[in-house]
């Protein structure tokens, strides 16, 4: 697609604009930039010209921003940090590929990592930058290739690969167990319950799933990440909700008993996302095609 010249403004005024934003004076924006006050006065005269439109109130030599042009600088401040990342990136590791990654903390510690090591070993050249991320974000915002999320595959502007359903269970110490009789999903509401921060109404689906009747809110305390939790749950504070992936290991060596077994999938599940943009990324393809060997969606992790 060929763009106008005049959306195109060059980067030196746009530096200029952002910087007098940033700063609050041309003088100050003039020494960072390592120009005088008349060519930073000049870059945004030029800037001015070219959009057609009065960015700066000048009063005597005193320049200010229009709220406007403030909210314009804000933006572009944002996409002026992505050329650095960008530009950071490839002096980096000019020659060898790299893929910046955004990862949940629990799934990408518990799920991806025993697995990276044979993408390393057939990858040696790809160097995986990683970043947890807690809440969903904006591939426009942040300057990620992809992310390993959890929902529905809505993201907008984006392509998904799926690696994995959620089951969860609801699990506690045996020592826990043992202080209660519990033989239906109902017997549960007698139990302290541990909720996740990320999901507060994790508990309400999962008893409106098995028909049990809930008036209200469901007490308990609340924690911020499934480590956290899962930590609580060792030490009999209480039941959580957890996905197996999670707790097989506790599970399998007795630290943790599931109350009620069956396991039950839930609406949404994890997924490699990335932007339709980065979609030839070559460092892009070669990982996706590698996990798209591990995602078992289907296969629930043996009991």
């Amino acid at each position: 697609m060929t763009v106008p010249r005049r959306f195109l403004p060059s980067i030196a005024s746009l530096r200029a604009l952002e910087a007098l934003d940033r700063l609050g004076s041309a003088s100050a924006a003039a020494t960072e930039l390592a120009l005088t006050q008349g060519a930073v006065s000049r870059q945004l005269q030029a800037l001015e010209r070219q959009l057609g439109l009065e960015l700066v109130v000048r009063d005597g030599k005193k320049l200010v921003l229009s709220p406007e042009a403030s909210a314009y600088a804000e933006e572009i401040r944002q996409s002026l940090d992505r050329i650095v990342q960008a530009t950071l990136q490839l002096q980096a590791q000019p020659l060898a590929g790299s893929l910046s990654l955004a990862i949940l903390p629990a799934f990408g510690m518990r799920w991806l990592m025993p697995r990276l090591p044979e993408f390393s070993r057939r990858n040696p050249d790809v160097t995986i930058n990683m970043s947890t991320r807690l809440v969903p974000f904006n591939f426009a915002r942040e300057s990620f290739d992809a992310a390993i999320h959890f929902g529905r595959a809505d993201w907008p502007g984006t392509e998904a690969l799926l690696l994995k359903h959620e089951y969860l269970l609801p699990v506690c110490a045996p020592d826990l167990q043992n202080r209660y009789s519990i033989s239906t999903p109902a017997d549960l509401l007698q139990m302290p319950l541990l909720h996740i921060q990320t999901r507060p109404e994790a508990w309400a689906h999962w008893f409106t799933r098995n028909a049990v009747p809930v008036a209200g809110q469901i007490a308990g305390s609340t924690y911020d990440q499934f480590s956290t939790i899962n930590q609580a749950a060792l030490h009999g504070l209480g039941v959580a909700l957890m996905p197996d992936y999670l707790v097989e290991q506790d599970l399998a060596t007795g630290r943790l008993v599931a109350l009620y077994p069956s396991d039950e999938a839930i609406d949404g599940a994890y997924y490699l996302v990335w932007p339709r943009a980065k979609a030839r990324n070559s460092s892009l393809l070669r990982f996706r095609d590698w996990l798209e060997g591990q995602a078992q969606p289907e296969d629930p992790l043996p009991r």
